[in-house]
């Protein structure tokens, strides 16, 4: 599956654009998630690096619920039992509060 599309990336802001913004009022423009695992990865920012992937920064929840910054690259890489990530195609309009708060 192809992690990033032209679409999303011309919704997607650049990082540090929602610095100081409510999380209410900040779009979560991409879901990714492994079948195999119970990791979800909630992209709101990304910026496009020199050899072409992205940097982005979101909600990750895992073992923890926390913001950071995650790759492209790093999702692709990540293979369990042969199967690599996913981005969820049905995933609607979401805020970040509604993740950090686990209504989604």
């Amino acid at each position: 599956m192809k992690l990033m599309t032209k679409d999303l990336e011309s919704k997607l802001p650049a990082i540090y654009s929602n610095d100081n913004k409510d999380p209410r009022c900040t779009a979560i423009i991409i879901k990714y998630f492994h079948p195999f695992s119970s990791w979800t990865w909630y992209v709101t920012e990304g910026d496009k690096q020199e050899d072409g992937t992205y940097m982005f920064f979101g909600l990750v929840r895992g073992t923890e619920t926390e913001l950071g910054y995650f790759s492209e690259k790093e999702l692709g890489e990540l293979k369990i039992n042969g199967l690599g990530m996913e981005r969820d195609l049905h995933f609607g309009k979401h805020m970040l509060s509604e993740a950090q708060e686990k209504r989604i």
